[in-house]
């Protein structure tokens, strides 16, 4: 007799939870850089998190985790909410503000933006599976009683978070964009996992266009 295996398919949601649960929970999604500027040698960079106040534990690890990830790389790399508090340049116009940023020899500043944060629940289905062909000899209820607790496995409801960043690198002198790009990070496991792993996709991916 041919063996019948079951097929369970989840839904989208809950497979990309699967995907991610041995990785990174980031990854970009679209960058781009000015390919008509010569790279400047940045040596001092801002790191700058444009979050609401209810994220702000989320900025300040993304700021301090960037920050370090660019020190690695030999870059003098500071933290806006460390230098100048969680307001940073609020009520400034951009003339102050260039000039603050250039009287501690800021010559790079990185702005990272939290654009959304979407909530999603979704079903995950219990598992069901066949028996094999010997084990439907045992009788009825041999049967019975030996499967029913094996083979349905409930269902259950959970959320899952999705984070969408924007990261900006900008020079002080002249103020010129110089790459930009979007990632999202799927069901990060805490804040610190999350500001990490995103550091991490940032620093690759701006090394991968070269703009560090």
């Amino acid at each position: 007799m041919k063996k019948i295996k079951a097929l369970i398919i989840l839904p989208v949601m809950a497979l990309a939870l699967l995907a991610q649960g041995c990785g990174s929970s980031s990854r970009i999604t679209t960058s781009w850089k000015d390919t008509e500027a010569s790279m400047p040698a940045l040596k001092k960079v801002l790191v700058l998190g444009l979050f609401m106040d209810k994220d702000r534990v989320l900025r300040l690890k993304t700021e301090q985790e960037l920050a370090a990830s660019l020190k690695a790389l030999g870059y003098d790399a500071i933290t806006a909410a460390e230098e100048y508090g969680p307001k940073s340049f609020q009520n400034m116009k951009e003339e102050q503000a260039l000039q603050k940023l250039k009287s501690i020899n800021v010559d790079g500043i990185v702005t990272v933006t939290l654009l959304d944060k979407n909530k999603e629940k979704y079903y995950v289905p219990g598992n069901v599976s066949y028996a094999p062909y010997p084990i439907m000899r045992r009788g009825f209820w041999g049967y019975y009683s030996y499967y029913y607790p094996r083979v349905y496995d409930p269902g259950y409801y959970q959320t899952s978070t999705t984070y969408f960043f924007e990261t900006s690198l900008y020079t002080v002198n002249g103020n010129r964009l110089l790459y930009s790009a979007q990632s999202e990070a799927f069901d990060p496991s805490s804040v610190s996992s999350l500001a990490n792993d995103y550091a991490v996709a940032i620093v690759k991916d701006m090394r991968k266009q070269r703009v560090i």
